[in-house]
């Protein structure tokens, strides 16, 4: 017999608090760990996630049961769909005895990548985000990605005998839906790169360089033109329920960043 196995230990966070105080969030963040992200194909991509979850605090008990999140995470971790996660922030509610549970992951995210003419494959990373809240009213989803694009000014291009600046923008999408009909990440780098004046690559051979620089000359957009252009195509998706779009553009010409934001809610 395990010696350990007859010791008593006290559960000194499930003692009986008498402050009379509720805690919104209690939890655990900035938990770096390997997990696997579903794609829209669904394949399972490795990667390694920053986590935050937490859990609400009746007033009468002491604390929460910390290990208990890294255990649920490290169950989950292999393959994590927007479905699951949802069942994983149920299940992290009930093994905590909680009215409301949240899980949070932010990601590097790689999709493969053909260059436009030479078709040359390689990867191009994003800055991926899944969060998902469990209460008693239902689970919610957000699902986010940071997508680099590039955008050419048409101001630029309208006053000038020739040429016109262009620069390295970022398109942020965050999309509230549904766990159980989510928005995927590809979807969402379709929309941002199809809202800019060009896809960034990271391989281009000279043919490609060729195409990309017309197109983004033949596509010239402002960020208020790629904020609009993103909302028009995420308001078109049934599966959205809400959204944050937002454009920064690095400017070539400038020392600052142009920056434009659209939210928007669904009508119940």
């Amino acid at each position: 017999m395990n010696p350990l196995d007859t010791i008593i230990l006290d559960d000194v966070q499930a003692r009986t608090d008498h402050r009379d105080v509720e805690i919104e969030a209690v939890g655990i963040a900035d938990l770096r760990y390997p997990v696997g992200i579903s794609g829209r194909d669904g394949a399972t991509q490795r990667t390694v996630a920053t986590v935050a979850m937490d859990v609400d605090l009746p007033s009468h008990v002491r604390g929460t049961h910390m290990s208990r999140f890294v255990e649920l995470l490290h169950e989950q971790a292999a393959d994590i769909a927007p479905s699951q996660l949802g069942e994983a922030a149920d299940e992290l509610r009930r093994r905590l005895d909680s009215d409301r549970a949240r899980i949070v992951l932010d990601f590097p995210y790689f999709i493969e990548r053909s260059a436009p003419v030479s078709g040359m494959s390689s990867l191009i990373d994003l800055e991926g985000h899944l969060a998902v809240a469990s209460g008693q009213v239902g689970t919610s989803l957000e699902i986010a990605a940071r997508v680099p694009v590039t955008s050419l000014c048409p101001c630029s291009k309208e006053i000038s005998d020739y040429g016109a600046h262009n620069q390295r923008g970022y398109v942020e999408l965050y999309v509230r839906c549904l766990a159980s009909d989510p928005v995927w990440l590809e979807d969402l780098v379709e929309v941002a790169e199809s809202s800019a004046s060009a896809p960034i690559y990271p391989l281009l051979k000279r043919v490609d360089e060729r195409h990309v620089t017309m197109q983004a000359y033949d596509n010239p957009v402002f960020v208020e033109d790629i904020v609009r252009e993103a909302a028009i195509a995420l308001r078109a998706d049934e599966r959205v329920l809400g959204f944050t779009a937002s454009a920064s553009n690095q400017e070539s010409i400038h020392n600052h960043s142009a920056v434009a934001r659209v939210r928007w809610e669904r009508d119940a």
